[in-house]
This record gives C-alpha cells, sequence and structure tokens, in this order.
C-alpha cells in the first residue's frame, strides 16, 4: 500500500500578507453566555424570590391568579432577561422554542412538566421544586404545571426562575404531524416568556 503526502502551504506562508486584526472576532454563538451562567441565575433569582427581594413585584395581597399564567420581569440588560413564572393547572404553553435565545429555569415551588421534542416523539419529564433545565438553542417543549404540583415547595403556587440570553425576541410554535414530524404553525415577535400569557 503507498501513501501520499500532502503538503499544505503552512499559515505563516499563505496569511504573511493578511494585516493583523485591529478588532475582536465575535463568536458565532447569540451570547457569551452559557447554559450554566443561566442556571446560575435562575438559582440566584430563585433565591432573591425566596428572600424576599421582589416582594414588590409579586402580585397584590399574595393573591396569586388562578386562572392564567402569571409573569414578571426580576432584572434585564443587553444580554439576559430574568422572569418568575406562576403556572396555573391546565395551562400548556404549546410546543415552541426561543428562536436565537439559550435558556435556563428553576422551579422555586410546585412541579412542571415538560414535553421535549427529542428528534422523533415528544419525551416527558417532571421538573419538581429545586430542579433545573437548560435550553440550548433549537430546543422545542411544551410546559405546564405538573398535576400533582399541590403545595409541595415552600410558596403556594407553582413557580419558576427563567433566563434567556439573549433576550427574547421571538418564538416559532409547533404541532407534531402524522407523519412523526414537526411543523411550524407560526412564529411571533414577542419579549414574553415561556409563550403568551
Amino acid at each position: 500500500m503507498r501513501t501520499s503526502v500532502l503538503s499544505l502551504p503552512s499559515a505563516r506562508d499563505e496569511y504573511s500578507a493578511t494585516p493583523p486584526l485591529d478588532r475582536a472576532i465575535s463568536s458565532a454563538l447569540p451570547t457569551r453566555l452559557r447554559p450554566a451562567d443561566l442556571l446560575r441565575l435562575t438559582d440566584e433569582g430563585a433565591e432573591d424570590v425566596l428572600s424576599g427581594r421582589f416582594d414588590h413585584l409579586l402580585p397584590a395581597d399574595g393573591i396569586w391568579p388562578t386562572e392564567e399564567r402569571w409573569a414578571t420581569r426580576l432584572s434585564h440588560d443587553d444580554e439576559v432577561d430574568v422572569w418568575l413564572i406562576s403556572w396555573t393547572p391546565g395551562k400548556f404553553t404549546d410546543l415552541h422554542d426561543h428562536a436565537g435565545s439559550l435558556g435556563a429555569l428553576t422551579v422555586l415551588s410546585g412541579a412542571l412538566s415538560e414535553y421535549r421534542w427529542n428528534g422523533t416523539e415528544l419525551r416527558g419529564r417532571t421538573l419538581a421544586a429545586g430542579d433545573q433545565a437548560s435550553f440550548p438553542i433549537g430546543w422545542v417543549h411544551d410546559v405546564v404545571r405538573a398535576p400533582a404540583a399541590e403545595s409541595v415547595g415552600p410558596l403556594d403556587p407553582t413557580l419558576s426562575v427563567h433566563a434567556y440570553s439573549p433576550p427574547l425576541s421571538a418564538m416559532s410554535y409547533y404541532e407534531v404531524t402524522g407523519h412523526g414530524t414537526l411543523r411550524r404553525t407560526k412564529t411571533v415577535l414577542t419579549d414574553q416568556p415561556e409563550g403568551d400569557l
């Protein structure tokens, strides 16, 4: 067997006439934050909610909505949005993605059921108080308050803290076809977390 060796020009030979860059090369990712950073932010946000730091943002008189999901923005800048979401029974987010944003959540109280598209089917899991999850770009899921989430956590409602980086600007919604594939049904511009609230 004969082996041939390719002779490739060295980087020094090929690029010697190229002037040095006077600016940083941007990352291919839409944000400098990683999923681990977002998980840390949601964990810290959950601790701050429990410590009372955001009591001024919570529903008046401590009465949580019982018919519709509710959300409030805990913090926001050009890089990340952090939200507190209250979940009510039977209110699904519908199968969606977060467009060009990475995401993460920490369940503060109660429990959530997540149904994620794995490329061939929807897979379910339950996230209880203290559990965390992160969502890379392209993650398609549906989230709902878990049926067994009856005052499991330190607060009465089912609550979760979510972080998105860069902040949400759009979401696409999907349906599973009869052929076992996803079909995008619509894309909406939004800065609201986990679907229309």
